[in-house]
């Protein structure tokens, strides 16, 4: 509980910096993929937050890991205990820019990369991340897929784990955001 307060908190000291043109959202759906020979490992969560500058392109989001549900509940508590250490690295974060300039005011579809800081595992790597932003009805809705390597970011596979966990796993996002 105590970290969603602080997500909280600092969604809103970003949104107050901006102003008019800022956007936000409580309820990004995320969602990993991995698949190997022995196990297709899927989960997903609606509980991501974001915001996004539309005059700066500045954008920001946050999970709390041990929101992603799985099938299996043995899956869920390994990926948590043993995979992501859940309680020692609580969320994963991304903050950065969108490259392109996006006219809010337009109902249109605008493909974009965002370029900034990806944090999992208490680990930042720059990463610049395909997307898209669609404008329609007065809400921006944007949405990436891209691959994340465990290595990357010092996740370890436990050994008894290895065969059922792939090196790279699939990130999905959807944001729909108001004022």
């Amino acid at each position: 509980m105590k970290y969603i307060i602080l997500i909280l908190l600092a969604c809103t000291s970003v949104i107050e910096q901006a102003g008019q043109d800022s956007y936000s959202c409580k309820n990004a759906k995320i969602g990993l993929f991995s698949s190997t020979a022995v196990d297709d490992i899927k989960a997903e969560t609606s509980t991501g937050t974001s915001v996004f500058n539309a005059s700066s392109g500045e954008l920001a989001f946050t999970v709390i890991i041990k929101s992603l549900t799985f099938e299996k509940s043995l899956m869920q508590q390994h990926f948590n205990d043993d995979y992501m250490q859940s309680d020692k690295y609580p969320t994963a974060s991304f903050k950065g820019k969108i490259q392109e300039h996006i006219d809010v005011t337009k109902e249109s579809t605008f493909p974009v990369t965002v370029a900034g800081g990806l944090t999992i595992h208490g680990v930042t790597k720059p990463r610049t991340i395909p997307g898209k932003v669609i404008v329609k009805g007065g809400s921006i809705t944007m949405t990436s897929e891209f691959v994340v390597k465990c290595a990357d970011h010092n996740v370890e596979t436990p050994k008894i784990l290895f065969h059922h966990i792939a090196k790279e796993v699939t990130i999905s996002v959807s944001a729909t955001f108001k004022k």
